[in-house]
């Protein structure tokens, strides 16, 4: 791709690292930036400079905040004796839209996978079982991926976090709405018999 200047070609170079933008796409971006009030492109670059050095990360659950605190451990509304267990930032947004779920969160940073030489102490397992030997955790709900390194990281808390006499739980895994049986997978399948819930009229 030539490009009529080296500046612009820099530009494209950046916006092209970003996932799921290729060149022509961070071509179009560069342009329209070019185009736009230089203000607005010098906001644009101000809010993503300012995101990037004073964003950090809540020193109770480990997800992103402006302050020392996150907004949901800072907030009296939610119930404190219940602990999400997620692995990135991405399910803390995920589950916060569905407005179902009103307790805390605990960000692991990953999951345990001998394969990429990630172990427990990689992640933030242990602050989690320092959390619950405060007392003050009723119930763990265990919310991470259905692969075998998310199950590897349930199992390794589950032994953690047992004699600590905590409720663990794990979230339901079965059918998506809208999807046919005879296009789910096996795995998928036999977990929705095997977690049934009770179907009643009343």
């Amino acid at each position: 791709m030539n490009f009529p200047s080296k500046l612009i070609e820099d530009a494209v170079t950046e916006i092209s690292r970003l996932p799921g933008i290729g060149k022509k796409t961070a071509l179009r971006l560069a342009l329209h930036l070019l185009k736009q009030h230089e203000a607005h492109t010098e906001a644009l670059s101000l809010a993503l400079t300012r995101m990037r050095t004073e964003v950090s990360y809540c020193k109770t659950c480990y997800a992103l905040a402006d302050e020392e605190l996150c907004t949901t451990c800072q907030s009296h509304k939610r119930d404190r004796s219940l602990v999400c267990v997620v692995e990135d930032i991405g399910d803390v947004l995920a589950i916060e839209n569905t407005n179902q779920y009103q307790g805390l969160y605990h960000v692991l940073g990953g999951v345990i996978s001998p394969m990429q030489g990630i172990g427990p102490e990689e992640l933030t397992c242990e602050r989690l079982v320092d959390r619950v030997k405060q007392g003050e955790i009723k119930e763990i709900i265990l919310a991470l991926s259905a692969t075998m390194e998310g199950d590897t990281t349930s199992f390794y808390l589950g032994k953690r976090l047992n004699p600590l006499g905590v409720k663990i739980t794990s979230i339901a895994r079965g059918i998506p709405v809208g999807g046919e049986l005879e296009f789910t997978d096996e795995v998928t399948l036999g977990r929705s018999i095997l977690t049934r819930i009770n179907y009643s009229q009343e």
